[in-house]
């Protein structure tokens, strides 16, 4: 492990998505973080909305998640996570993608980011920044190749057009998620992109809350008012009828504190 400033602990960051297994550069490893991390932190435009800056440096965005215990969006979420497994020992190349689920215009402006991790002659895609029902673990990046994830199948396929597109099978048929393109990008690379998804018209993070994070029997989502709660038992819809109720939800379900800063 790397040593980095106090403030800047991996320890910490560790503690923070309650990891407490082996610190080796190994599949098992990364796939046990990740999961963790989407069990632990949530996806949530809450400072967008707020018209709070986003800041992609990594030291704000450890203050964020890991002092503060908040969640951020793709942009924030995977740029930390990568610091992570980088301090961890692993080698880790930034992917800008395009998010194709659940989009009424294709193809998806580039907005996304994806990690690609390396171990020895296996490489896998890494990404704790899906707003919705993403892979709980990291894919090998193999064409075609079927990876089942509990009660969920995904694959990356080779695409002339797009790179990779990765896909999730669909009663029977499968779905595009997101694609991204083997272009090595620097962290300022992504500053542009982030700056539109905050401010842009037309950016879909600017218009209400979308709060998502993975739980051990399905996920908690918002979307504008609705909390919507899965589990093996089905799915559990309400709306807080006042402020207090939504703030003491958030609390409940994504471990999120509201601040004066974030009210205004």
């Amino acid at each position: 492990m790397n040593t980095t400033t106090e403030t800047l602990s991996a320890t910490k960051y560790l503690e923070r998505i309650g990891y407490s297994g082996p610190i080796v550069e190994s599949a098992y490893t990364l796939a046990r973080l990740q999961e963790q991390h989407v069990h632990s932190v949530p996806y949530e435009n809450l400072d967008i909305l707020a018209h709070v800056p986003i800041s992609l440096e990594i030291p704000a965005l450890y203050d964020k998640i890991v002092n503060r215990r908040r969640g951020g969006y793709c942009f924030e979420l995977n740029a930390l996570f990568g610091w992570l497994l980088q301090e961890l020992g692993f080698k880790v190349t930034h992917y800008f993608g395009r998010f194709w689920q659940g989009e009424s215009l294709t193809p998806p402006k580039r907005r996304h980011q994806v990690l690609q991790v390396t171990i020895g002659d296996q490489r896998f895609i890494a990404d704790v920044g899906v707003g919705g029902a993403g892979p709980r673990q990291p894919l090998e990046l193999v064409d075609g190749l079927e990876q089942v994830q509990g009660d969920e199948t995904y694959r990356l396929r080779a695409n002339t057009d797009y790179g990779w597109m990765l896909e999730q099978q669909k009663q029977g048929g499968w779905e595009s998620v997101f694609s991204f393109t083997e272009e090595p990008n620097l962290p300022q690379d992504f500053i542009t992109t982030s700056y539109w998804c905050e401010h842009a018209p037309d950016s879909p993070f600017n218009k209400f809350v979308r709060i998502s994070m993975r739980t051990a029997e399905g996920r908690n989502t918002v979307e504008g008012e609705e909390f919507r709660i899965f589990t093996s038992g089905g799915v559990h819809t309400f709306k807080p009828r006042s402020e207090r109720e939504f703030e003491d939800a958030l609390h409940t379900y994504f471990g999120i504190k509201i601040t004066d800063q974030m009210r205004q």
